[in-house]
């Protein structure tokens, strides 16, 4: 146990873990209460002890989620720089990988729940729309100096858009779309500076 960590502090988190998973996995749908608790290894009545209600469960789970999108991104970003090449290169080549297409519980939580979105009550669209601030602002930093919030918005939703149909396709075809969303995005600034 983490010093100063009380054990309801650390059950709350261990909900928010699995659901965070539950979520990429199964999107929204995915987080049932009584099967996260128990997952969790926890009663099904001792939820409402550690959330007010189910979409608060969900907010919690999103950013989780997100959190450690940003950080996974940008650790295997931080890797792929030592092979040469751009920030933005690193970044593109991260995030459209082939492994990305199976891997959905430790996967992009935008690409795994954004078609979901519009069905969504307002308190869980304000931590959608958070996550993909914060994605696009971790492409905004990989892009060159001088670059528009606008142009990350583009590479930001072509790359989750790139995401969902490979998934989609699956297989052979899936990896190619892939591969051509890599080439494309990295072609359109490889005369661009170095980070």
């Amino acid at each position: 146990m983490l010093k100063g960590q009380s054990r309801k502090e650390l059950s709350h988190a261990r909900i928010v873990d699995v659901a965070s998973k539950a979520i990429r996995r199964a999107g929204y749908r995915g987080i049932g209460v009584a099967d996260i608790m128990k997952e969790a290894g926890l009663t099904h009545g001792g939820f409402y002890a550690h959330f007010d209600s189910r979409d608060a469960l969900v907010v919690e789970a999103m950013a989780k989620a997100g959190q450690e999108n940003i950080a996974s991104l940008l650790q295997a970003t931080e890797r792929r720089l030592t092979q040469g090449g751009t920030r933005f290169q690193a970044l593109v080549e991260t995030y459209l990988n082939a492994a990305h297409i199976e891997r959905m519980e430790d996967g992009c939580v935008i690409a795994a729940l954004s078609s979901e979105m519009t069905r969504q009550e307002d308190v869980v669209r304000e931590e959608a729309r958070r996550r993909v601030d914060a994605m696009v602002a971790l492409v905004h930093s990989a892009l060159p100096d001088g670059s528009e919030e606008s142009e990350a918005a583009v590479v930001t939703a072509t790359m989750v858009g790139a995401l969902q149909l490979a998934r989609t396709l699956g297989g052979k075809a899936g990896i190619a779309l892939l591969a051509q969303t890599r080439r494309a995005l990295i072609g359109r600034h490889q005369h661009s500076t170095h980070h």
